[in-house]
């Protein structure tokens, strides 16, 4: 794993970013939804992580004001356990500082469990539900926080 990248995302990644998100998600995002972000959303910063010039992650965050808002973050099931996800979380929250963001944010379903152990392991607390946020299921979401910063001695 010490040939591991992150690089930005560019549309010539969404075929292989679009076969992690079908597998990741049961209501996956389109080509289309990927390209407005990238190509529209000043707020929105995307990265890739790859392993010899494949991707095997991705995560994306809108970046305002003072919060780095993760809107997206999956991994090959094939490279999951092997703390891609970690190192892509890490990345994120040094990015964002230096954008000036004090904290991260994030939404996970009720029943992602793994997901949220992943996410109280890095430091993230549990701040909130949002009743019913997700609209393929009506299932709830945590609302998770994490402070970040130079001037935060809980930084990742």
């Amino acid at each position: 794993m010490d040939s591991l990248t992150i690089q930005p995302m560019m549309p010539e990644h969404l075929d292989e970013v679009l076969k992690i998100e079908e597998v990741s998600f049961p209501s996956p995002w389109s080509k289309q939804a990927y390209l407005n972000e990238l190509l529209f959303n000043d707020f929105a910063h995307y990265f890739v992580c790859t392993l010899k010039g494949c991707v095997i992650g991705y995560i994306g965050m809108w970046i305002v004001i003072d919060e780095g808002h993760i809107t997206t973050i999956a991994v090959a099931p094939e490279y999951r356990g092997k703390r891609i996800a970690e190192k892509m979380l890490k990345f994120a929250a040094d990015y964002a500082g230096k954008f000036g963001a004090e904290k991260l944010v994030l939404e996970v379903r009720v029943s992602n469990l793994s997901a949220q152990k992943l996410y109280r392991r890095m430091g993230f607390k549990n701040i909130g539900v949002r009743k019913e946020y997700y609209s393929d299921s009506r299932e709830d979401a945590i609302v998770m926080f994490k402070p970040i910063g130079k001037d935060n001695n809980d930084y990742f």
